[in-house]
């Protein structure tokens, strides 16, 4: 396979097609080579419009929408970033091309570990990686964006607690057969607001609070 005629293609008749057009997040995916961050076994399907199977039961997200993550949390050299749900860390490996600082937070060890792994393996590329619970009680921490890569079945506040005034969240919020897409921005210490962007679905992100089922 020439990988890098398919990572330009998946840039231009995937990325660019669903409305991401802002050319610094174009050039990343056009940079990082997405093949590094995809198993072996399924590397062949590295540039393809849908979800890669990362092992213990995860997903790697369609191009298209990291894509229209990327560019709306609208990163600047200035910007500290988190991801949470990094799995094999490839969304993080393209924001700290855009970013001053870049953490990922990935709740399976052993995927943590793969993360490091591809990550070392692109020279541009600086994430620090840990393995944790998002939801565990110790803080985040603060930054200018977060970037939640699975979805949560019932908004929790905790996340945008994290941002920084002037800071952006991304996060996917409800259940199939449709979620919401929402940027969330920290105006000032106590007020937020946010923006809805598009419709998804995108599997949930471990241990987030499920949500209320009707009984008849």
């Amino acid at each position: 396979m020439d990988t890098l005629a398919a990572r330009l293609q998946m840039v231009d008749q995937q990325i660019r097609t669903w409305e991401v057009l802002d050319p610094r997040v174009l050039d990343v995916f056009a940079q990082v080579p997405r093949e590094t961050f995809v198993p072996v076994e399924f590397r062949e399907l590295a540039f393809a419009d849908a979800p890669i199977p990362i092992g213990f039961g995860q997903t790697m997200l369609a191009p298209k929408l990291q894509g229209r993550i990327l560019q709306a949390l609208n990163l600047t050299r200035r910007d500290r970033v988190l991801e949470i749900g990094t799995g094999t860390g490839y969304l993080a490996a393209c924001a700290s091309l855009l970013a001053r600082e870049t953490m990922a937070i990935e709740i399976i060890p052993d995927l943590a570990k793969l993360a490091v792994e591809s990550i070392g393996n692109v020279p541009a590329v600086r994430v620090t990686v840990e393995a944790r619970d998002a939801f565990a009680p110790a803080p985040l921490g603060e930054y200018d964006a977060i970037a939640i890569t699975g979805s949560l079945p019932v908004y929790d506040k905790r996340f945008e607690q994290a941002l920084a005034i002037g800071g952006r969240l991304f996060v996917v919020v409800g259940v199939p057969p449709v979620m919401e897409a929402r940027l969330i921005r920290r105006v000032d210490a106590e007020e937020w607001v946010a923006e809805s962007l598009f419709e998804t679905v995108i599997p949930p992100l471990t241990n987030a609070t499920p949500a209320q089922r009707f009984v008849f």
